[in-house]
Order: structure tokens, then sequence, then C-alpha cells
């Protein structure tokens, strides 16, 4: 078999173990997430091993979409660390064979504490699926590993269950992005779910404003002296009507070549295009490069004056990206 063949293989075999799952995911599984949707503590996994990495794992995307958890390593809980557990809590033990020496040696504790225990093991008749308030099994058929005895597609199951309860869970939370930017405040990613149009715009006297009947000369120094390459026009009323802007001013010369006696109203755009300040800033910048635009006014009060304007170079440099 080449080492290709025998990759596929492994894939091939860790896919199957995974697929395997669905045919346990039943009334033990829904019975698990309500236990855990109804902690008044946190929820805390443990396990040894390359199982103990999967729990680490688990407890990292628990602890990112709305559930309190973290890991504990059963080794050093037997020396100290179990003192973190308290009323409320729940545990969720992992051990693939389900007599890790480790992982059964704190299973008094918890009783003694009243906590709720959920179990997951390849092995229905363990000690550990036995003693489990709720038992979850992830028996796989045959590991990749071709000795039978690295752990392979019995980790990447009980990951791929973990990740089902995590899910699970946020769907029964009703957990929505704005909740998952909470947790995630840092990177683009937090940005684009977090950052708001009035966090990123300018405003005051930075905002360019000129009425309709403002010459083109004047309407020209207001867009470079705010250095947009816009500008807001209003009426007399001062209701935002229009915007010229440095493509407005070409089209004008290409029209006329003497517009330096015209008015801002004879050049101008009409129903100008503006975004509300409490508008993700991802979204602003979605709808400027969708239209091609350089810089858009904001506005909270309809067609009044706008109170700010954002530029694409501040979108940019804030991250949402």
């Amino acid at each position: 078999m080449s080492i290709i063949e025998e990759a596929k293989r492994v894939l091939k075999v860790e896919a199957e173990a995974v697929l395997s799952l669905m045919d346990n995911i039943g009334a033990s599984f829904e019975e698990a997430v309500e236990v855990i949707f109804s902690c008044k503590g946190k929820l805390v996994i443990a396990g040894m091993g390359k199982s103990g990495l999967i729990c680490q794992k688990i407890a990292s995307t628990m602890a990112s979409t709305g559930t309190p958890a973290f890991f504990l390593h059963p080794a050093e809980g037997v020396h100290g660390d179990l003192g973190v557990l308290a009323k409320g809590d729940v545990v969720m033990a992992v051990s693939n064979s389900g007599e890790t020496e480790e992982v059964i040696r704190i299973l008094p504790v918890i009783r003694r504490l009243g906590l709720k225990l959920i179990t997951i093991a390849g092995k229905p008749e363990s000690t550990l699926a036995r003693r489990g308030d709720v038992f979850l099994n992830v028996t796989v058929r045959e590991e990749a590993c071709p000795l039978g005895l690295a752990p392979t597609a019995s980790t990447t199951a009980t990951l791929a269950l973990g990740d089902a309860l995590a899910v699970a869970l946020m769907y029964r939370r009703g957990f929505k992005e704005e909740d998952f930017a909470f947790f995630h405040p840092a990177g683009s990613l937090g940005k684009s779910l977090l950052l708001k149009v009035s966090d990123v715009m300018h405003s005051g006297d930075r905002v360019p404003v000129v009425y309709e009947n403002t010459s083109v000369k004047d309407a020209i120094y207001e867009m470079s002296s705010k250095g947009f390459g816009v500008t807001a026009v209003l009426s007399e009323k001062e209701d935002f009507v229009g915007v010229v802007s440095d493509g407005d001013l070409r089209r004008a010369l290409e029209r006329d070549g003497n517009i330096i006696n015209e008015i801002a109203a004879d050049i101008m755009t009409k129903n100008p295009r503006k975004i509300s300040p409490d508008a993700l800033a991802a979204k602003a910048l979605s709808f400027m490069e969708a239209r091609k635009i350089t810089s858009l006014f904001v506005d909270a009060h309809g067609r009044g004056r706008p109170i700010g304007i954002v530029h694409l170079h501040d979108l940019l440099q804030s991250g949402v990206v």
C-alpha cells in the first residue's frame, strides 16, 4: 500500500467513525445538553492523555460559545486541584476505555459533592460508563492506527461529539453573532461583529458640508480642506439633499468646461447614500466596496444634517477585515 493510499484509508476510517456517532445521538445526548444548559456553576471537563487534549479543545469551544467551562487534569485533581469543584458544577469525564485509573479516582469526590456527572467512553460496559448520570457512547469500529493502538479514530469521534454538544447548546441558548463577538473581542473577527460606524466616523467640524446655493468654487475648497474628496449638500431647511464628489466634478467638467460660476445644486448627486451610526463598521465597508465609493455620510435623523462621515481608509485601519 502506498503512502497516499494509507493516508486515504486513515481519513476514511476516521470519517466513518464520526458518521457512526449519528446512531448514538438520541435521548441521552439531549439529556446531556439539558444538564449542561441548566448548570448553575461551570462545566468541568476531565480526561487523561490524548483524551485530555481533546477535553481541552472541547472546554475551549464551550467557553467561547456561552458555556463556562474549563479543563481539569485528573492526575492533578487527586493532588489538590479537585478544590476547584463547587456546588452547582457539572463534570464531564472522558476515557475511551472507561477504565482510566486517574479518571476513576476522581469520581467519589464528584459524588460526595453531589455534582451531575456526564461520562463519555467507547465501552458502554466500562466503570466510567456505568457511573455517569448521563452516558454518551463514542464506540468506534476500529482505530485508524494500523496497529490498532494509538488513539486516532476514537479521539476524532470524541472531538466531533464535543463539537456537537457545544453547537447544540448554542442552539438551546439562542446564541447570536453578537454573543460570539463578546467572547472574541480581539482580532478581525471580534471587530467585524462589534465595531460600529460611530466608533470610526469623523464628526463635528470634520464633516464636510455646503448648501445648495454654495458656489462650486467654495464646495471644492470644503472638499479639499476636509480631505474626504466629497461634501454633503444641504437645503435651506438643513435637509441632506445631495453630495458633491470628485466624480461629480469630473462629470460636470466633461459636460461644461466652465463650472466655476455654478452652484452645488447644479452638479450634486441627489438621494445621497448614508448609513446609521449604529450599523456595524463591517457593513459600511461592504456597502462602500459594492458601490465603489470611498466615503459615506452618517445620518441618524432621516433627511437631516449628517452627523458624521466614515472613510474607507478608516475602516481598513480599524481592522474589520
